[in-house]
């Protein structure tokens, strides 16, 4: 089957060059066109359904807008001078399309009170509030538009806030994007030249991974014109896009040079480089899609477009792979050797490969004991894993939003402590009866009675003397006649059906004690006729977290199973396959450990620049997805290898021997392609895209030498003839299909 469609492109060889560059311009311009990317939200878990019934009830809390911190070192803020210069700064604001409001503590009609609340105790630093229209808010690539219009003259202004964040996240994701690739490019060419001594051979898989990007960039652009789209899926579909295009194109090309090299004409060997190489790239990319896959079972999540954009790239690498790339070796022929560089060749790595398998398989337990025992010690720091949603802390300490938050904990350390938002809802004005009243009076109360809570924020905490009475009292008549406190503080804590009973507490968000706050205040879940929801940082840490771990283990184990059954088609054994699986295992326990090691714990934060916390809770799915297909390259590559030679010796230690022999070195090579790849985007400004990056790669790295190298040759010596085996029933499955074998 795959020999006859190599040979098929290559009678075609012409018009599928000229169909993949109409595909190229067609990707080009869907690139340049953009669309519509998000910071990545988890839809339906309680944080995010009350933070979007806030937000929709209380637009003006700040949950949709940004807050800009005025400051200046000529005025004070009870000078004239100074309001007049924060309301014309903040003028054309107010006329901007998406502003809903612009609060500034010298509008007209300001109450003292309230004004106080927004000035620093210095009197050098004024905040602004600014409200954002839902779309407004949403649509992160309109931002800079709306900062261009502060005008602040002689005073500093500097913009934080919901709004900011997102924006200075999406811009940092995008320089650390083109950062990566800028570097990994030249660096894997270089290793390429290494590899293949061709400057011409060389460049062809940097070409398809190229190509195979813009493509995958492409498709996920016009997916986020109908579903959510995280902005770093972006990152995440060029990391795995360049890797996987460029490891499979590497795969192709030294095969047909090999099959050249044996003396065959270029039909004969492009269609003999497609039914080995190219059967293992289909099988491998199949692989890599399935465990990318594994994200679709966090529906109503961002982790989904992840999945998705991550199985069309894959996709692509494998068509370009089968496709572009054959056609273009077909167009060159003998002159893909052209541009030789003459590189010293000291030593015979084949068979350097062949003794060292035959070493292991002389001593298979004392090899495999201790380097399981190795790769389950640096699995271990998983155990302590701890999780949090990133916030504004993950940018780096020089953008505007991040100096900003720096400002409000230094300057106004009230606004910058941790709330923990409870929202009651009822299915009227929630201060339309007194026992609506009494019971959020209650509440409140035993809010403020809980560890760790240093104030709390409601209508009925502005008066510490008021009784449960008195408060009902005081509810009774129309909000008018509230004193201008209570007035002003029941404005801002309760809407048309809500009210918010905020715990403040010192503990920051990720803490135990933040966290044991939010569960208290979800023990009170009926207020009156009300219900309470809890919202917040913390509250959305715990329930992120939630939501992927009761997914997990369906993903894992369809990632596990259909992957399984993949290699079984491929290999017609049932032991290789599950194998094959506990190998990949390994290698991802070890990237585990080293990102809690490294990111949680601290080690090397000096080195790559980064603030040591807890992991983002989507991040082990997301290795786990990516990496378990990726390392399931190269098992393909070598299992296919072994299975070639056993066929035709039917000698297992011969066969193991033999097939590292022949694919070690280009394990080795693509191996180094992919953490070339991947060690660029450690070099990211977001601690999220070092994780990834470092995790994978220190995954691939592990995959291809110890494990590889060590453990897969030892197993298949305990195992024997047996690694071969399956039921007869499925061994006549397998003798039928038509792509089980490479004949």
């Amino acid at each position: 089957m795959f020999e006859r469609w190599g040979r098929w492109v290559y009678l075609h060889r012409r018009r599928t060059l000229a169909l993949s560059a109409l595909f190229l311009i067609a990707s080009l311009v869907v690139v340049l066109r953009g669309g519509p990317l998000t910071t990545g939200t988890i839809h339906g878990i309680e944080a995010t359904v009350a933070a979007e019934t806030l937000a929709r009830e209380l637009p003006d809390a700040g949950a949709r807008g940004f807050t800009v911190v005025f400051q200046s070192d000529r005025w004070t803020t009870d000078e004239p001078a100074f309001a007049q210069a924060v309301l014309s700064a903040v003028e054309p604001l107010r006329r901007a399309p998406g502003v809903r409001a612009v609060r500034t503590p010298f509008d007209p009609g300001r109450s003292v009170f309230e004004s106080a609340s927004m000035l620093d105790v210095e009197l050098r630093r004024a905040l602004v509030f600014v409200t954002l229209s839902e779309r407004a808010a949403e649509d992160t690539r309109g931002f800079p538009a709306l900062r261009a219009r502060l005008r602040p003259g002689t005073l500093t202004a500097t913009v934080t806030g919901p709004a900011a964040f997102k924006s200075d996240l999406d811009r940092v994701l995008e320089d650390d994007l083109l950062r990566a690739e800028v570097l990994s490019v030249p660096i894997t060419l270089l290793v390429l030249v290494l590899v293949f001594d061709s400057l011409v051979a060389a460049l062809l898989p940097v070409c398809v991974g190229l190509v195979a990007v813009l493509g995958g960039v492409a498709a996920v652009l016009l997916l986020a014109r109908r579903v959510e789209v995280a902005q770093y899926a972006l990152n995440v579909v060029s990391l795995v896009g360049l890797g996987v295009a460029i490891d499979y194109s590497l795969f192709v090309v030294n095969r047909f040079r090999e099959e050249l090299a044996r003396g065959l004409t270029v039909p004969d060997a492009l269609g003999r480089s497609m039914a080995t190489a190219g059967r293992a790239v289909a099988f491998s990319g199949l692989a890599v899609a399935i465990g990318l896959s594994g994200l679709l079972f966090f529906r109503g999540s961002y982790l989904v477009s992840l999945g998705l954009g991550g199985t069309v790239v894959v996709g692509l690498a494998v068509l370009y792979a089968l496709t572009f790339l054959p056609a273009l070796l077909g167009v060159l022929g003998p002159r893909v050797n052209a541009g030789r560089v003459p590189l010293p060749r000291g030593w015979d790595a084949e068979g350097w490969w062949r003794r060292l398998a035959r070493g292991v398989m002389r001593h298979p337990v004392l090899v495999l004991l201790p380097t399981l025992g190795l790769l389950l010690a640096a699995g271990r720091p998983f155990l302590r894993l701890q999780t949090a949603t990133p916030d504004v802390t993950v940018l780096p300490s020089d953008t505007e939003a991040r100096r900003g938050h720096r400002l409000l904990q230094e300057h106004f350390p009230e606004r910058a402590q941790t709330r923990v938002v409870a929202v009651v809802r009822f299915p009227g004005a929630p201060f339309g009866t007194p026992e609506r009243v009494g019971a959020l009076y209650d509440l409140s109360r035993q809010v403020a009675s809980l560890p760790g809570v240093t104030r709390v924020e409601s209508a009925l905490d502005v008066d510490p003397t008021l009784d449960r009475e008195g408060a009902r009292n005081l509810f009774a008549g129309p909000p008018s006649d509230l004193p201008e406190p209570v007035r002003l503080a029941l404005e801002a804590t309760a809407g048309p059906t809500v009210a918010l009973v905020v715990a403040v507490t010192d503990h920051p968000p990720a803490s135990p004690e933040a966290r044991r706050l939010v569960g208290a205040l979800r023990q009170r879940r009926p207020v009156a006729d009300g219900a309470l929801q809890v919202t917040g940082p913390t509250a959305l840490d715990l329930d992120s977290s939630r939501f992927i771990q009761e997914r997990a283990p369906g993903a894992v184990a369809f990632v596990l199973a259909v992957t399984a059954l993949v290699l079984f088609l491929l290999l017609g054994s049932v032991v290789l396959p599950l194998k094959a699986v506990v190998m990949n295992l390994l290698s991802i326990t070890g990237s585990f450990g080293a990102l809690v090691w490294i990111f949680q714990d601290g080690h090397l934060h000096g080195l790559l620049g980064f603030e040591p916390g807890p992991v983002e809770p989507s991040l082990p799915v997301i290795m786990f997805c990516a990496t378990f297909g990726l390392s399931m390259d190269y098992e393909v590559l070598l299992l296919t290898r072994m299975q070639e030679e056993y066929e035709r010796t039917r000698d297992n230690a011969q066969a193991v021997a033999e097939g590292l022999a022949r694919s070690g070195r280009l394990i080795t090579s693509a191996a180094a392609v992919m953490v070339t790849v991947f060690l660029a985007f450690v070099l990211a400004r977001v601690v999220l895209l070092k994780a990834v990056g470092l995790g994978m790669a220190v995954a691939v790295a592990l995959d291809a030498t110890v494990v590889r190298v060590l453990v897969v040759p030892a197993t298949m010596r305990l195992f024997g003839d047996l690694n071969w085996w399956a039921p007869e029933p499925l061994a006549r499955l397998y003798r039928r299909l038509s792509w089980g074998g490479g004949h």
